[in-house]
């Protein structure tokens, strides 16, 4: 029997939500997606459940969207469930691409951001692209000291990944530095920037956030909630969702245009020549 894509377990009033395709560093294919909502709203819907622990299993914590590995699903119809776009199967073009990102990135990371109950990414090794998206919907993020961080989409033509969430979780001139260059950051410069709560040894990443989960956890759960819901309602004042709505539509023509003038929606890039790029950039390494 195949593994899950992504397993739930609870320990106390802790739920522990995993993604579990190491052998693809976790890249995030829709199956991983759907499944990810469906530990999300288990979660949601468990009186006994305080707080949530969001983790990958292996080296990384996740490597961003699934463009290109065996299990890469994009021809699949699946469910709908954070919006009401119509099904993307069977559509051309911009239609196409338009109604699935609405949906498996943009609308169901905006539907996590709003799970009424404290969320803790616990991020190891890489932490790219829609890896960002994945963790920036979490409350906290703690990290090993051997995390790393990275959107290097711009290397397609695109301005950041589709949930833009970089100038609010790091700051407008932190997110240009990230954007423009598209290199990594450590754990500790992230930290810096204030997109990290905390960086702790790799050996200790584990404890340490199931430490903080089962301590958040001792407070009132309906407090917690309408604590989070008053600081997102801030953020959002701050311009974050009017912002992303609004980043989108660059985003997709940004899409567009590369179709227009290459050989496709992803300026003739994909994971293999994205890593190379990076690695001629930044002189080498892993």
């Amino acid at each position: 029997m195949a593994e899950p894509v992504v397993r739930y377990e609870t320990n106390g009033a802790v739920a522990v939500v995993t993604m579990n395709r190491p052998q693809y560093s976790n890249a995030q294919n829709s199956a991983m997606t759907y499944a990810l909502d469906e530990a999300f709203y288990r979660a949601a819907d468990d009186d006994s459940v305080t707080a949530v622990i969001l983790r990958g299993e292996g080296k990384h914590f996740s490597a961003g969207h699934d463009i290109g590995t065996p299990g890469r699903d994009v021809d699949q119809s699946f469910p709908r469930r954070a919006g009401l776009w119509w099904d993307h199967v069977g559509k051309s073009g911009g239609e196409n691409r338009f109604a699935r990102e609405s949906e498996v990135y943009l609308g169901m990371c905006r539907r996590w951001r709003e799970l009424p109950k404290p969320m803790i990414a616990q991020v190891q090794g890489a932490c790219i692209a829609g890896g960002l998206m994945l963790a920036w919907v979490c409350d906290f993020i703690v990290a090993s000291e051997d995390a790393f961080f990275a959107d290097p989409v711009v290397r397609m033509g695109i301005p950041g990944v589709e949930y833009f969430a970089h100038p609010w979780v790091m700051g407008p001139r932190q997110a240009k530095e990230f954007l423009y260059l598209g290199e990594r950051i450590d754990a500790a410069r992230a930290e810096r920037w204030g997109m990290v709560n905390h960086v702790v040894p790799r050996a200790e990443l584990a404890g340490f956030t199931e430490s903080l989960a089962e301590r958040i956890s001792a407070m009132p759960r309906f407090g917690l909630a309408l604590t989070k819901k008053a600081i997102n309602q801030a953020e959002d004042l701050m311009g974050l969702s009017s912002g992303m709505d609004s980043v989108f539509g660059l985003h997709h023509f940004a899409h567009a245009h590369n179709a227009e003038v290459g050989v496709d929606s992803l300026g003739g890039q994909d994971a293999r020549s994205m890593r190379d790029a990076r690695r001629g950039a930044e002189g080498g390494g892993s």
